[in-house]
């Protein structure tokens, strides 16, 4: 039996950001950089909320910084990524296909929720609307959803909520199941056309085993996770596709493609895979340079809120949906990631119109650093984020005392925070 490496709290949440690209580089943002980064994290969550920005946008600042949100298109247009469910709609990499592949099979053959076995007889029982979407695809794609034939016209039965939806219902089973993808998006527009036409399906693996994308996908889950246990890896990247992986993860240890680990005072075992080795030798050796970061809500690193709880001890619920009187902190909350700490949080509004981003709250975790270095750090973080979402003013509502963050123009003047 391998004897299983042992691992301090710290090296463990080194080796978490490391896997998701939140430390410190020296390297500019590119094109490249940024599809290398997509190959790091394997799927990028889409959100239509902008209350700062929306959170593709987000995630990828807070690893590349000022970078050109077009590349992200481009990257779709060359197709290399496109959009499907991961642990939640996402972009995800074209050679991750048969991962995602094997999920379209499943779906369309044996849909598993009450939902999609609805939508799937409603489907089977309208084959001439299914074949009239697939033809004006291949006739006049791509399409916006709304320049399909009146949608009231389409049979759906439904007093709800749902009603008068079937255009867009037809529409999400056929991108489920993988017959339509998205080929290009605006803001929340998304044009869908066939997927033969939005991927080169010829040249794509297909077909895997239920085996096979589960000890894939396991490793690449666990490779972007740094460390991991079953249930993080569960959670993360495929969440809910991971057929018979409480067998196949014992046999991958057997195997040596993973590596079990024990991290001082937490409980469970931990895997983490033998590329991330040479990380943890220089986390070691006092190589690691970390960075300040706010995280979008949805961000990888944190998007499980339980890991996130126990490796970094900090409590976080997106407050969205609660009553504005009810709100803890804020509408849209961003982590504050100071080298391997969370330290707090910041409470901002992007105001386009007016180009100003307000914070209306800085909030600080009780045993987070007080000097002035760390609020430089915070305040050219946030500024950064400014000129990112084109702000030419930031303006503070509250902020601690000790922290020291000020409101300035970004146009006349670099951040003057310290």
């Amino acid at each position: 039996m391998t004897k299983s490496i042992q691992l301090t709290p710290t090296e463990a949440r080194r080796l978490a950001i490391s896997a998701q690209q939140l430390t410190h580089s020296n390297h500019p943002a590119s094109k490249e950089a940024l599809y290398k980064t997509m190959q790091k994290i394997r799927c990028l969550q889409l959100d239509p909320i902008r209350a700062v920005e929306r959170t593709q946008y987000l995630v990828l600042w807070s690893r590349l910084g000022q970078y050109n949100r077009q590349w992200l298109h481009d990257l779709v247009a060359e197709q290399l990524i496109f959009e499907y469910w991961a642990h939640a709609a996402s972009i995800v990499l074209t050679e991750d296909f048969p991962l995602h592949e094997h999920h379209m099979r499943r779906y369309a053959a044996s849909p598993k929720s009450s939902w999609a076995k609805r939508l799937n007889k409603w489907v089977h029982d309208n084959p001439e609307f299914k074949a009239y979407i697939l033809s004006e695809l291949d006739r006049r794609g791509p399409l916006l959803t709304n320049q399909f034939e009146n949608q009231s016209k389409v049979p759906w039965e439904s007093g709800g909520w749902s009603s008068g939806r079937s255009v867009a219902f037809m529409l999400d089973y056929l991108w489920t199941s993988g017959e339509i993808l998205v080929a290009k998006r605006d803001g929340l527009k998304r044009w869908w056309d066939l997927a033969s036409r939005v991927l080169p399906l010829e040249s794509l693996d297909s077909g895997w085993s239920s085996e096979a994308v589960t000890a894939d996908a396991a490793q690449k889950a666990l490779r972007s996770l740094g460390v991991g246990r079953l249930a993080d890896i569960k959670k993360h990247f495929i969440e809910g596709r991971y057929p018979g992986i409480e067998a196949i993860l014992p046999q991958l240890a057997t195997e040596k493609q993973i590596l079990p680990v024990e991290i001082d005072g937490w409980p469970g075992e931990w895997f983490l895979t033998p590329d991330q080795l040479p990380h943890l030798e220089a986390i070691r050796s006092d190589n690691w340079r970390g960075k300040t970061a706010l995280l979008s809500p949805f961000d990888n690193l944190i998007r499980d809120r339980n890991r996130t709880e126990l490796m970094w001890d900090f409590y976080y619920r997106i407050e969205i949906y609660v009553p504005k009187a009810k709100r803890e902190f804020g509408y849209y909350v961003l982590p504050i990631l100071h080298h391997d700490q969370l330290i707090g949080r910041i409470d901002p509004k992007m105001d386009y119109k007016k180009k100003i981003l307000t914070i209306h709250n800085v909030y600080a975790q009780n045993d987070a650093p007080k000097d002035g270095q760390t609020a430089a750090a915070i305040g050219e973080t946030i500024a950064d984020l400014g000129r990112f979402l084109g702000a030419e003013q930031i303006v503070y509502d509250k902020r601690p005392a000790f922290w020291k963050l000020r409101s300035h123009d970004l146009t006349t003047a670099e951040t003057r925070n310290q």
